[in-house]
């Protein structure tokens, strides 16, 4: 049974290999894989996983993630630029392009799907999927 860091991790892990697995797909290249992210990248998804594992949805998924990019002195700009400090997703959720709502979307699905697939079974990850009438979920610890 794997522990709770090493669930997290891998569920960063795997957030973050959707992302950029999403971001090849409409055109974005700039996503590294985990192992060659640079350490504040895999910090955020870190947090991001926690925050999931705190109930966060896509939407105050985002909002965390904001929160914490202006704590560290990012604000908004037209393309991403790490040594700026600037971000075109610096914008409230309901501002976001639909394509980056769906980066949202697919960071706390993958989350969620990952924990119940290696039998996190603590926290309120909420349920994650729906295969014939049976509602897969978590219990609480």
């Amino acid at each position: 049974m794997a522990t709770f860091e090493e669930i997290k991790l891998a569920c960063a892990m795997a957030a973050h290999e959707m992302n950029r697995i999403y971001c090849l797909a409409i055109g974005d290249a700039s996503q590294a894989v985990w192992d060659l992210a640079p350490d504040w990248q895999r910090e955020s998804a870190l947090k991001g996983v926690d925050g999931v594992f705190a109930g966060n949805g896509p939407g105050a998924s985002h909002e965390s993630w904001l929160a914490e990019k202006v704590e560290k002195g990012w604000t908004y700009g037209p393309v991403k630029d790490p040594e700026k400090k600037e971000h075109p997703c610096m914008v409230p959720f309901e501002q976001l392009p639909l394509d980056q709502q769906q980066k949202d979307h697919l960071f706390v699905s993958t989350v969620r799907s990952m924990a119940t697939a290696l039998g996190y079974e603590g926290g309120t990850v909420p349920s994650v999927a729906v295969h014939e009438g049976l509602s897969v979920t978590t219990r609480p610890a």
